[in-house]
């Protein structure tokens, strides 16, 4: 599986599947979350709205993943995923991992070829973006489906770029 990384915007990716730093509630919020609700138009909050009133009446738990259409965007499917929240205590790694591992295996599901993946945590969440970028890389590694082709993860700053392209040299790539 071929591992790309892209400074800009998630938003704006020609790819099968985005993934969306959610929060719990799938309503929207900041951030990656806040932009992917805004580009993707109101036709995804609808969609959100209906997993709340069926499987996920109680929020998506941390480390899950769901898709819905991706409506405006230019991608296919929305894959939501909560990531682990350091600031309110949620620090344990494996949290991570899953929020990555998930949506590759939601993915894969879909029959997505190619999947942009925000920096999961790193942002007002606190998890520091090196430590976010290993565990994104590995995740990428280990995943053992067959469908994948290309994860480009796409990062909007030049500290967390950076902070992938050292762990994608780290894993040999």
């Amino acid at each position: 599986m071929e591992i790309e990384l892209v400074q800009g915007d998630i938003t704006t990716r020609d790819v099968d599947a985005v993934v969306n730093a959610a929060n719990s509630s799938l309503l929207g919020g900041g951030g990656v979350d806040g932009a992917i609700h805004r580009a993707a138009g109101r036709e995804l909050l609808e969609a959100c709205r209906a997993l709340r009133q069926g499987e996920y009446r109680d929020g998506l738990p941390v480390g899950e993943a769901v898709a819905t259409g991706a409506f405006n965007l230019p991608a296919q499917w929305v894959i939501h995923t909560v990531g682990p929240n350091a600031a309110a205590g949620q620090t344990d790694p494996e949290l991570l991992r899953r929020a990555f591992a998930n949506s590759l295996a939601v993915a894969e599901e879909l029959g997505a070829a190619t999947v942009a993946f925000p920096a999961i945590s790193a942002g007002v969440y606190g998890w520091d973006a090196g430590d976010v970028a290993r565990t994104a890389v590995q995740a990428v590694r280990d995943h053992r489906g067959t469908g994948i082709e290309r994860v480009e993860f796409v990062l909007f700053s030049e500290r967390v770029l950076q902070a992938f392209r050292a762990a994608l040299a780290e894993s040999g790539d």
